[in-house]
């Protein structure tokens, strides 16, 4: 199948992305627990000594030196730091974001449509992510199983080569391909722990094949709401014609915890504004939780 009409994607011009695109470089700021990344300011170190911030723990001291003058307290040192005044650096870095699409590729009328947007959409966000150095993976599911086409990548060329042709057709394994977004989502987490992932579901949420025993619905509602456990961000589009519309793709959003989109005619630009304002949203959630975790 052949690949969809590659676009230069459009910005969009909200308040959080001028404040993004403000500052050096394009990619996410974040707050990160390793010892990397720039020391913006300290906290309590509540018993963590791995990452001392030794102006601050000297500035909570300075204060009580009088208080512990004595020799019990001061053992002969001329200044006396207890475990109480550890501060802790409060690290930032810029942190790529990764996107996973999870594209449905049973048998369907829509299909054709839906894997041209998808892979126009796919090449059109790496050729816009290069610079970030984001990154953009595909799995598609159909028949019996899921396949990871593309891990994530943000070589150009090796998702064309991935994308050039993708067999379609068949039933809809839908809880395998969330099985393995959940795994390469978990791994690419460990791998790289300040990664923001998004996961980009593209299905009509009815799939009638199992890996186990359980009903095939029930095990991919199971499976969505490990996903959601892992606090990874995402967004399902329902590909289903409003007029066969029965409800699936909203109930597994609902698992994931997510939006859920319909695109009557979906088109490779549609595709990416969705995806960049689910980037936006993510990137707002992190500042929101590392604005609380600062405090």
């Amino acid at each position: 199948m052949p690949n969809g009409e590659e676009f230069t994607p459009r910005k969009l011009d909200t308040p959080l992305d001028k404040m993004m695109r403000s500052y050096a470089g394009r990619r996410s700021v974040t707050h990160t627990e390793r010892k990397r990344g720039r020391y913006i300011q300290a906290r309590p170190a509540a018993g963590k000594t791995n990452d001392l911030a030794f102006d601050a723990t000297l500035r909570a001291a300075a204060p009580f030196q009088r208080d512990r003058s004595e020799i019990k307290h001061r053992n002969k040192v001329a200044f006396a730091i207890r475990p109480a005044d550890y501060m802790k650096k409060i690290r930032v870095r810029r942190a790529a974001n990764l996107i996973l699409f999870l594209v449905d590729a049973s048998w369907s009328m829509a299909v054709a449509e839906r894997m041209a947007a998808t892979k126009g959409a796919i090449l059109s966000l790496l050729t816009d992510a290069y610079q970030r150095r984001d990154r953009v993976g595909l799995i598609v599911f159909q028949k019996s199983q899921a396949t990871l086409v593309l891990p994530p990548t943000n070589s150009v060329l090796l998702a064309q080569e991935a994308l050039s042709d993708i067999p379609v057709g068949g039933k809809t394994p839908l809880s395998a391909g969330l099985m393995m977004a959940y795994e390469v989502l978990r791994r690419e987490k460990v791998l790289h722990p300040d990664i923001m992932p998004l996961l980009i579901v593209l299905t009509d949420g009815a799939g009638n094949v199992s890996m186990g025993h359980m009903p095939p619905q029930e095990e991919a509602h199971y499976i969505a709401g490990l996903i959601c456990k892992e606090n990874i961000h995402s967004v399902v589009i329902n590909m289903e014609h409003a007029a066969f519309d029965q409800g699936f793709a909203q109930t597994l959003a609902d698992h994931l915890d997510s939006p859920c989109y319909t695109i009557t005619d979906l088109k490779a630009e549609s595709l990416v504004v969705t995806v960049q304002q689910e980037i936006r949203q993510v990137q707002s959630a992190t500042n929101i939780e590392f604005t609380k975790f600062a405090k």
